[in-house]
């Protein structure tokens, strides 16, 4: 399951990627979309977390957005505590430092996403769940839901939560740059013109700007993928679409 990088996107899934722990860390590492997939801004990683407190970590001029996938815990920054579960999203500025702090007896899974701090505004909001957030459409069938973004003071990047029911939507487009963890589901990645993708938890998908595609839901029930772009603004956002 991989694409070759570049302008027609890259898809990897995250058992394939090389994985990392420094000396005396809870966090186990795969940089699973960096630039050496296409994708020049957003980095994307899958971390799992033993049980116990990580080592500090910290990205200087970069912010990034965490999604915890599974497990429970505790994230501290900035001199708070903030609870962990399932569907939570977390925002650290640029700057800032965190740890993890697992406090259950198997893996803490989260998908963190990095980019460059372009604006300067500090943080409105911390955590968000999943589950307190309304449910928005994006396409007459395809629904999402926000966790970071403008309401949290994240001002560059979006992080949200796509369910994708059974089927197949039109080709279509979209001005940002995109990464994609698929959260739950099998499926298709359709770009014009290629042989299409199979997609299953755990797939790792970057999608240039204005790169035509489509994602299909091959199976019986809903999917759930984990998107965040850049610049920041709305997932039912087109630059091109059509029915087929």
């Amino acid at each position: 399951m991989l694409r070759v990088s570049g302008a027609r996107g890259y898809v990897v899934y995250e058992g394939q990627v090389a994985e990392r722990r420094e000396d005396g860390d809870t966090a186990l590492v795969r940089t699973t979309i960096d630039a050496s997939a296409g994708c020049e801004r957003l980095e994307q990683r899958v971390i799992r977390f033993a049980p116990g407190r990580s080592r500090p970590r910290r990205l200087g001029g970069r912010q990034e957005v965490l999604y915890v996938s599974s497990g429970e815990g505790t994230v501290h920054v900035a001199g708070e505590a903030h609870p962990l579960e399932p569907g939570t999203g977390v925002y650290v500025a640029a700057g800032e430092e965190y740890e993890v702090e697992n406090s259950g007896r198997g893996e803490l899974v989260v998908v963190s996403v990095t980019a460059p701090q372009e604006h300067d505004a500090p943080p409105l909001g911390r955590i968000v769940r999943w589950a307190d957030r309304p449910t928005l459409p994006a396409t007459p069938n395809r629904k999402f839901r926000f966790l970071v973004n403008e309401d949290t003071g994240c001002l560059d990047v979006t992080q949200f939560v796509g369910v994708i029911p059974p089927g197949r939507a039109g080709m279509h487009s979209h001005t940002y740059d995109e990464v994609v963890y698929v959260l739950e589901g099998d499926g298709l990645l359709h770009i014009d013109g290629e042989e299409p993708t199979p997609l299953v938890p755990g797939s790792c998908i970057h999608l240039p700007p204005l790169l035509e595609h489509s994602l299909e839901n091959v199976g019986d029930v809903p999917m759930r993928v984990l998107g965040v772009f850049h610049p920041s603004g709305d997932p039912a956002s087109r630059a091109s679409e059509s029915n087929q």
